[in-house]
């Protein structure tokens, strides 16, 4: 369902997920209207964690959330614009304050809403380039909104009886990727890694690259089992199945387009000769077939 919603708004409201993922700074969304329509939907998937996801719009990407006697660990926040549904959704679960908010990577549908929680008191966690790009950023929107954690290839908070690893996977979707892994519980958020279902945004001006989400998902794959729950960055819960899947999808798709540029094709010429169409079922209002056509021909141009 979220799948088609996705795909819904993207055709409804034009650039406005366009504008939060692409933008180079977390807070392209700050002027998004309010839409009364838009809830979260919370998932229970262990008896201390939990996956928030948008219903009725869009509200940015998954939130991932770890309550427990320890406090509350949080992965992503949405959108600016969603902060009082979101706190409120929250407030279903505990009337704990979020203690620890981990950021996945830039985007704002993901960390819009740092400066709000910073404000309230959360230590905020991200890969130190992820800080960088923010504090360097001119619209930036102040400290409240800077990672006071950082790391550079890995870091653990032990909470609520779990170890989270928070592990960076280099040029991926952007240079600043971290996923977290609940070893305990065996849940792990991709951030926008994986894009459960669709084509995958790969934000090339912030680092990203078609080879570094490859190998980030086969570095999840390998970090998880076949019992595993996944939360994606967009989309459904997730196995380590539909992660193979997505790996499968990807590296078939490049294939099909390298094999038309080492026949010397030019880029109209592959663009027209449509090599991704069996893979149509992914394509969605943002990222089309023809838009990942565009990003797998940047990995060998």
């Amino acid at each position: 369902m979220l799948i088609n919603t996705l795909k819904q708004v993207s055709k409804k409201t034009g650039l406005s997920l366009a504008l939060a993922a692409l933008s180079s700074t977390a807070f392209a969304d700050d002027h998004h209207a309010k839409d009364s329509s838009l809830s979260f939907k919370t998932e229970k998937i262990t008896d201390t964690l939990y996956m928030l996801s948008g219903e009725g719009g869009f509200t940015g990407g998954n939130v991932g959330l770890s309550v427990g006697e320890d406090g509350v660990a949080m992965i992503d926040n949405g959108v600016s614009s969603v902060i009082e549904i979101l706190k409120a959704e929250i407030a279903e679960v505990t009337e704990k304050p979020v203690d620890y908010m981990i950021n996945t990577h830039i985007h704002g549908d993901h960390i819009g809403n740092n400066h709000a929680f910073g404000k309230d008191g959360a230590k905020i966690v991200s890969h130190e380039n992820l800080r960088e790009s923010l504090v360097n950023n001119e619209k930036n929107s102040g400290p409240a909104s800077f990672p006071v954690l950082t790391f550079n290839d890995r870091m653990t908070i032990h909470i609520n009886g779990d170890a989270a690893h928070i592990v960076h996977f280099q040029q991926a979707h952007t240079d600043g990727d971290a996923v977290v892994y609940f070893k305990n519980d065996n849940v792990l958020h991709t951030g926008d890694i994986m894009f459960n279902g669709l084509f995958p945004f790969i934000d090339g001006s912030n680092g990203g690259s078609l080879d570094g989400v490859i190998n980030a998902l086969k570095g999840i794959a390998s970090m998880t089992d076949d019992k595993s729950k996944i939360i994606p960055g967009h989309g459904p819960l997730a196995t380590r199945a539909d992660v193979f899947a997505i790996v499968e999808m990807l590296e078939g798709a490049k294939a099909s387009v390298g094999a038309l540029v080492k026949e010397g094709k030019s880029d109209e010429e592959i663009l027209k000769a449509n090599p991704l169409s069996k893979y149509e079922s992914y394509s969605w209002g943002f990222i089309t077939t023809e838009t990942m056509t565009k990003q797998v021909l940047a990995a060998f141009r």
